[in-house]
């Protein structure tokens, strides 16, 4: 794919296995491929993303932050080295100003229900 041709949902098309599936036929007879807009609801996952996850639940499923094991440390560590790495591509001051949420609903009532604090 030459990037400078394409445009950017183009380019990263092939990096969401789910997308390579086909759809009915256009009045042509060829196949569409799957377009996805639910993402409001479910959003669809890279392979980078689905391979994180694999690695994850294959080498250090734990919980974070609760346990003095192995597999918890090694979880706890991966999950700061995430916070760190996003704490410096957002150029956030540390760590500690990057909170994970479940979703844009949680952050956003976390965020009402401390405005007023």
């Amino acid at each position: 794919v030459k990037l400078e041709e394409a445009s950017l949902a183009e380019s990263v098309r092939g990096d969401f296995p789910i997308l390579s599936q086909f759809i009915s036929q256009s009045s042509e007879g060829e196949p569409k491929p799957l377009i996805y807009f639910d993402s409001a609801a479910t959003s669809q996952k890279p392979s980078q993303v689905i391979d994180a996850l694999s690695s994850y639940y294959n080498t250090i499923n734990s919980n974070v932050h609760r346990g003095a094991h192995t597999l918890s440390q090694r979880a706890t560590s991966k999950y700061e080295a995430a916070r760190d790495s996003i704490a410096k591509f957002i150029n956030a001051n540390s760590r500690n100003e990057i909170v994970f949420t479940s979703g844009a609903t949680e952050a956003i009532n976390l965020i009402a229900s401390t405005y007023g604090r």
